[in-house]
């Protein structure tokens, strides 16, 4: 199946980087093909310079790429190329409605969470065959922070780090108790782990079935906040949040390394 060619510019005023004032940013949204003979949706943004390295955004249970529409600009900022993406598995936050779930449910496809990885997939494809994406970083939140694992794991030529904001075992009654730690135990490139401090002792299992030398787990001092939600900027430790995500980028998986 072709990728469909149909795009659209849109013009959005969002924060940019902590510190920053304001400033417009421009995203395109951009249709791919995924299981199902179903268009999956998403917004691309780009930096102004060449970015050799993009970002998988994928959002947590019920929502939209709308999770990341204040993120995704900081992100760019720092010189990565950003895809944030709507899997059939969700709903609409921050005013932004999930077309990929509105297109699956009007062929009554599976929406549940492991319906979504066919999502997680289709992104990765369409990063590297159709944007040309050179190193690819997974992000997922809630229980796509599960699933990047599997991704990582099953794609370990394409993905070249992850980060996932309160990864758990959501799959437990159909997947048993180590599903996503049976994953994260073949993941050797750079994991960055974080969660709310309540969600610690889940995310950390997962964790520690990772063998990669590089990796974080990170918990903030505060009670924190559930999925990627935790970077913006209505909380009070979102600065943390942020200061623990850019170390681990700038140093283990940079827009633009070396050869």
């Amino acid at each position: 199946m072709r990728a469909a060619s149909r795009s659209l510019v849109i013009v959005a005023v969002l924060l940019s980087g902590p510190g920053d004032a304001s400033a417009e940013r421009v995203f395109k949204e951009v249709d791919f093909p995924t299981a199902g003979g179903i268009q999956a949706h998403a917004d691309l943004y780009a930096p102004k310079g060449k970015a050799s390295t993009l970002i998988l955004l994928f959002h947590q249970a019920g929502w939209s790429r709308g999770e990341y529409r204040e993120i995704a600009p900081k992100l760019v900022a720092r010189g990565y190329q950003v895809l944030a993406v709507d899997q059939r598995s969700g709903n609409a936050v921050n005013g932004v409605p999930n077309e990929t779930h509105r297109r699956a449910a009007k062929k009554n496809a599976g929406t549940n969470y492991l319906d979504a990885y066919a999502d997680l997939q289709a992104a990765l494809k369409y990063a590297t065959e159709r944007l040309k994406a050179g190193r690819v970083i997974a992000w997922g939140s809630s229980y796509s922070a599960s699933l990047v694992f599997r991704l990582a794991a099953e794609h370990p030529d394409e993905v070249v780090a992850l980060l996932a904001f309160s990864p758990g075992e959501y799959f437990q009654k159909t997947h048993g108790k180590k599903y996503i730690q049976s994953f994260a135990g073949s993941v050797k490139h750079p994991v960055f782990v974080t969660s709310a401090k309540a969600e610690r002792e889940k995310a950390k299992l997962i964790f520690e079935a990772v063998p990669a030398e590089k990796k974080i787990l990170f918990t903030p001092a505060s009670l924190g906040q559930h999925g990627s939600r935790a970077l913006w900027a209505k909380w009070k430790d979102n600065d943390v949040y942020w200061a623990a995500v850019n170390a681990f980028l700038r140093e283990y998986a940079p827009p633009n390394p070396p050869n």
